[in-house]
Formats: structure tokens, C-alpha cells, sequence
């Protein structure tokens, strides 16, 4: 099976699998979160030559932990591997490129300090990273609607997601998001 084909049935397997009731973060994750992420990666992987199909495969994939069993979010970078390895080989994708992928997935977390140690893992973490500032409210959705925060809690909530966010960022990204993280601070302080 080819590359494109494979990307297209991982397309999908995760938007079946976002929309699914179970699904944590509601059904709306896909177009909220999951399709941000990936415009963002492709569009720096093209950017800076990284590999994009990787790349591509790896933001459909980053977060399939998360949507899939609630009991691994706060883990999901750890399990998503495990996911990627198991949808990808039974596409019968090589191992040395789903070794790539699983790598992107481990090292997008803001929250977690992992050595991104290749172009692919940078450009998987900072479409993650820019994918919040597009959809601030998912994140208040996530605040007070999944978290059940109050108010005041819920804008800290955001505030604190979105400075991670940030500082998660590559200096190259920075530049091309800087105008909505400012618009954000001003928002919101």
C-alpha cells in the first residue's frame, strides 16, 4: 500500500475514532484540535523540509491515545506509540519510518520535557503548540465543560495552557503565530 493511501485511511480510522461518545473531549476535537494540528505540521514541514508524510502521519496520530481511552491521557504521549505501531504495521509500513513516527508522537507534549530530536518531532510539537491559539474555545470548553472549573479557575486554566503552549514553541514558529498569542495575552489578561 502507498504512502497517500495509507495517510488517507489514517484520516479515517481518527476522525471515526474522535467522533466516537466515548471520546473524552467530545466529538468536535477533530475539527477543534485534530485538523489544526495537522495543517500547522504540514505547513511547517514544507516550511522546512522536513519529511511530510512523517509529519502528517504522526499529528493524525499524536493525540489518538487521548480520544481513544480516557484512562491514558495523561499519558497518551507514552501510549500513542503504541497505537502508531500497532495501526501502522497493519498497513504494513516500514519500521525504521513508523520508528519516526513514534518518536514525533513521544515528543509532542508541552507539558513534558522531551528532547525533540528530529525536524519531524519539532514540526508534530509546534503545529500541536499553534493549533491552541486557533481554537481558544476548545480550551474553554475543556476548562469548564470537561474539567468542570469555575470561572476564574477555568481563565487560569486557559491562560497557563496557552503560555506552555508558547514557550513550547520553536523560535520559528513563534514568528508565525506571534500576532494571535499576543491578541490571546491581551484577551485574557
Amino acid at each position: 500500500m502507498q504512502t497517500k493511501e495509507i495517510i488517507q485511511k489514517l484520516y479515517t480510522i481518527v476522525q471515526k475514532q474522535a467522533k466516537k461518545p466515548a471520546n473524552t473531549f467530545g466529538p468536535d476535537v477533530w475539527e477543534t484540535h485534530l485538523l489544526p494540528v495537522i495543517k500547522y505540521a504540514k505547513m511547517l514541514a514544507l516550511k522546512r523540509h522536513a519529511d511530510v508524510d512523517i509529519v502528517e502521519i504522526a499529528a493524525l496520530l499524536h493525540d489518538i491515545a487521548s480520544i481513544s481511552n480516557s484512562k491514558e491521557i495523561k499519558e497518551h504521549h507514552i501510549h500513542g506509540q503504541r497505537y502508531a505501531q500497532e495501526i501502522l504495521s497493519l498497513f504494513h509500513y516500514p519500521q525504521k519510518e513508523i520508528d519516526k513516527v513514534k518518536h514525533c508522537i513521544f515528543a509532542h507534549r508541552g507539558s513534558k520535557q522531551i528532547k525533540r530530536e528530529t525536524i519531524e518531532a519539532q514540526c508534530v510539537a509546534d503545529g500541536d503548540a499553534m493549533a491552541h491559539f486557533d481554537s481558544l474555545y476548545s480550551l474553554f470548553y475543556l476548562a469548564f465543560e470537561i474539567k468542570k472549573l469555575d470561572p476564574f479557575a477555568g481563565k487560569e486554566f486557559v491562560k497557563e495552557k496557552l503560555e506552555r503552549s508558547w514557550n513550547k514553541l520553536t523560535p520559528f514558529a513563534q514568528r508565525l503565530i506571534r500576532d494571535k498569542y499576543k491578541a490571546v495575552k491581551l484577551l485574557l489578561d
